[in-house]
């Protein structure tokens, strides 16, 4: 199943191209759960075959994830903590997710926007907050860009050295992203038991 889903998204990437590349991270980058690396590897390694520009690869990635950010800042905004409070449930936001959120937005600053990009599920969200709070827009925007890029750099570059060798990548990239979603969640999962075990401190 996950074989087949990555196979799609591979061949979505090079027939949508840059544009793909954006419409898939700004749902990564929203409240949609969609893994970038899925996403940004295997456009590394078209860039490395000579089908994508490595540079627009990234800018159109950073753009994508600013812009679903964005929508969430805005979401925010426009339908205040009340209303996500009671009905964001059924747009996969709890109202666990948004707590936890709020805290680490309250915790670690307006600066949580970049360092929230690096961490796996609070990127997805910690738009929210920032958003609730009516954070800067240009500060806002700012930090998502230089986080969100940090990422999309990271993977890209991924996909791009490994096409060195086409065969190894042929071979071996469902697995690797697969690994890379594993430890993902692995981390994610670290990251929960050490703030609910702060919590009971």
């Amino acid at each position: 199943m996950l074989t087949n889903i990555i196979n799609f998204i591979v061949e979505t990437v090079g027939s949508l191209g840059y544009t793909g590349i954006f419409i898939m991270m700004f749902l990564e980058s929203s409240f949609f759960p969609f893994p970038s690396e899925v996403v940004m590897i295997p456009a590394g390694y078209l860039a490395y075959k000579g089908e994508m520009n490595i540079y627009l690869v990234v800018l159109f990635g950073i753009l994508g994830s600013l812009a679903g950010a964005l929508f969430n800042y805005y979401f925010a905004i426009k339908l205040g903590r009340a209303f996500l409070m009671r009905y964001g449930k059924y747009i996969l936001i709890s109202e666990e997710t948004i707590e936890k959120m709020e805290e680490f937005f309250k915790k670690h600053g307006h600066i949580s926007t970049f360092s929230g990009r690096l961490i796996p599920v609070v990127r997805q969200y910690i738009s929210l907050p920032a958003g609730l709070a009516r954070m800067n827009l240009f500060v806002f925007s700012l930090y998502t860009s230089l986080g969100a890029g940090i990422w999309v750099i990271i993977l890209t570059l991924l996909g791009y050295f490994l096409g060195g060798n086409e065969d190894l990548i042929k071979e071996y990239l469902h697995t690797i992203i697969i690994v890379i979603l594993i430890l993902l969640a692995i981390l994610a999962f670290w990251y929960y038991k050490k703030n609910k075990n702060k919590k009971l401190l």
